[in-house]
């Protein structure tokens, strides 16, 4: 841990390290979070040797101050200030299982990740791929690659799924791991620090200062005392402010956009569930490719339901929003190993006229399904679901799928996930079974709720800024990326175009 000392116009925040943070109130550009994208946005700053004053806030801890309990406790304590597994250094990313999507050579269109080649252009995202891998390999990323050896079988699959009216993709993977995330993003923040870049931990952004439609600034506080209600704030200021925020800040982000008239339109939210299954059923799949993305549009309401973060030999673990809102994820280790596989299915949900409040629909779900698992994640066995009845403790205790999950509530889904959804998720696994046998076996496990917020999306133009004159949005919060590679892509981005200013 070092302090950072500054002669010249200094502010003086509570918390942080030691209980002080010292700084200054002026800089070139502040970044609001320090996920991915805000990650490599301040590496690239650096690459580009910028003489631009950089500050990141973020509202979580440093990333080697990041420690989920739940491994020793057995379940989620609802850490304060702020949940471990979804706020601090690197955000989310960093107590994922840490997978990087990339690109097959010969495709013309970018399957995975977002939107920001329809900014940039394909080819440019590509380029912007390669660099951004080959940051992470200079920092410690396993250089093996997943997917790239069976084309021949995983081309048998594809035609396999495509009678079923399913798109599996097929690209290569990148496999962190959950705890070597950790270890490469600690050597990422030290390198930050170690050539100039400032962040400050522990603090939450309550608002931007927005004079005459230009940024000028921000308003921060303590986030202990944020969470506390304590009305305390400080002023820090900045030419430019980019707001990388992730899908943990999407809420505060719709806020935003709302208080200070950022222009946005409506966007998605995937609401759906954590699936569990035996290793063995998904043996194939994980052999050949790690992590199988299937899509399709099938059954009565033809929505988009996809497959999404798939855990080979995985654990199925819990992360806490905003307003203790509990939701389902998946990890998976390099070294620690279990017999299951977990992966995410979704089901897109976009609304429009007259409702248009894609976040506030998932988060009253979300409500729901908390308020039946009494706090917990709900878990419930695929049969039982078949059968209309609910999984009890007994019952699962029994079954010959063993939840990773430990403190999941037995309960029933049907109760607050709605019709059209469900029918959509029981639909696609059905669909998939024809193509993974056993993918509907009676006793694989479906937890609740699973959703991933993705704002209404922020109106940027080609060179990421806002309505907002100074004003730039990048990464998962603003609806441009999806995932851990396009993310980081977005933040390099983002750092070039400012130098190009």
């Amino acid at each position: 841990m070092f302090f950072l000392i500054f002669i010249h116009l200094c502010v003086i925040l509570p918390g942080g390290i030691g209980g002080m943070i010292v700084m200054n109130n002026y800089y070139d550009v502040i970044v609001v979070g320090a996920g991915p994208s805000a990650v490599f946005f301040a590496y690239e700053m650096i690459a580009l040797n910028s003489k631009k004053k950089v500050l990141l806030i973020e509202q979580g801890k440093s990333v080697e101050d990041r420690k989920c309990p739940i491994e020793t406790t057995g379940k989620c304590v609802h850490c304060k200030p702020m949940c471990n597994i979804t706020c601090g250094f690197s955000g989310a990313g960093a107590f994922s299982d840490g997978k990087l999507s990339l690109y097959n050579k010969n495709d013309d269109h970018l399957h995975v990740g977002g939107i920001l080649h329809e900014y940039i252009g394909v080819d440019n995202t590509k380029r912007l791929i390669d660099y951004t891998d080959n940051i992470y390999l200079k920092f410690g990323a396993d250089k093996h690659l997943e997917g790239t050896e069976y084309k021949e079988e995983v081309k048998k699959i594809c035609d396999k799924a495509k009678k079923e009216n399913i798109t599996l993709i097929d690209i290569p993977i990148r496999h962190l791991g959950t705890e070597k995330s950790h270890e490469l993003y600690y050597k990422i923040e030290k390198y930050l620090i170690e050539n100039g870049i400032e962040i400050m931990f522990n603090t939450v952004v309550k608002d931007l200062i927005v004079e005459n439609d230009k940024i000028k600034g921000v308003k921060v506080q303590n986030s202990d005392d944020y969470i506390k209600s304590i009305d305390k704030e400080e002023k820090i200021y900045a030419d430019k402010v980019v707001l990388a925020v992730g899908r943990k800040g999407a809420n505060w982000l719709v806020d935003m956009c709302d208080r200070h008239d950022i222009k946005t339109e409506s966007g998605t939210v995937d609401i759906g569930i954590r699936y569990e299954l035996p290793d063995k059923v998904m043996e194939k799949i994980n052999k050949y490719m790690y992590e199988g993305k299937f899509i399709g549009r099938v059954g009565r309401y033809k929505d988009k339901v996809r497959t999404f973060c798939q855990n080979p030999s995985g654990f199925v673990s819990t992360e806490v929003y905003d307003h203790d809102i509990t939701l389902v994820n998946g990890h998976s280790y390099k070294e620690k190993k279990s017999t299951n596989t977990n992966l995410a299915i979704l089901v897109s949900h976009n609304f429009n006229y007259p409702f248009n409040k894609p976040i506030e629909y998932g988060r009253n779900i979300a409500r729901n399904l908390n308020e039946i698992g009494a706090g917990k994640i709900v878990v419930q066995r695929l049969g039982d679901i078949y059968r209309g009845k609910r999984t009890w403790k007994e019952e699962l205790e029994n079954n010959s799928v063993v939840p990773t999950l430990k403190n999941a509530e037995p309960g029933d889904l049907t109760f607050a996930i709605g019709y059209r959804t469900m029918t959509n998720i029981l639909d696609f696994i059905q669909s998939v079974d024809k193509v993974v046998e056993g993918f509907a076996s009676p006793d694989n496990l479906l937890y609740g709720p699973e959703i991933k917020f993705y704002s209404n999306k922020v109106k940027i133009n080609d060179r990421f800024e806002t309505s907002i004159k100074g004003l730039y949005s990048i990464g998962d919060g603003g609806g441009m990326t999806r995932g851990l590679m396009m993310a980081s892509c977005s933040g390099v981005q983002m750092a070039r175009f400012l130098e190009e200013e």
